[in-house]
């Protein structure tokens, strides 16, 4: 049963900090290349960064600002996001990547205030 639990969201001021975690069950964590995905009040979700191994890649605009990290040993995939901007503003979800599951975990909201 796929299990992806986000936390870590909040509020915090432009330029401030925040750092994103994703707890997924084994069974996918460990197989496939994991993403963190954004949707915006009005928007389609969106890819924010992707990790598969040692390979990352990242949206445009997060690049610079977000940095995409894993820790196998705890079936847990991290987003630290520095800079932020009230662009940013959004709930964060993770899932797999290119293809996500079907099923999506609660998200974690984020807000950036200018």
């Amino acid at each position: 049963q796929v299990q992806l639990v986000e936390s870590g969201g909040g509020l915090v001021q432009a330029g401030g900090s925040l750092r994103l975690s994703c707890a997924a069950s084994g069974s996918i964590f460990n197989i496939n290349t994991m993403g963190w995905y954004r949707q915006a009040p009005g928007k389609q979700r969106e890819l924010v960064a992707a990790i598969s191994g040692g390979i990352t890649i990242y949206a445009d605009s997060v690049k610079g600002r977000f940095t995409i990290s894993r820790d196998n040993a705890k079936n847990t995939v991290y987003l630290q996001m520095n800079s932020l901007k009230p662009e940013d503003t959004a709930v964060y979800y993770c899932n797999r990547f290119p293809a996500p599951y079907e099923y999506w975990g609660q998200g974690t909201q984020v807000t950036v205030s200018s």
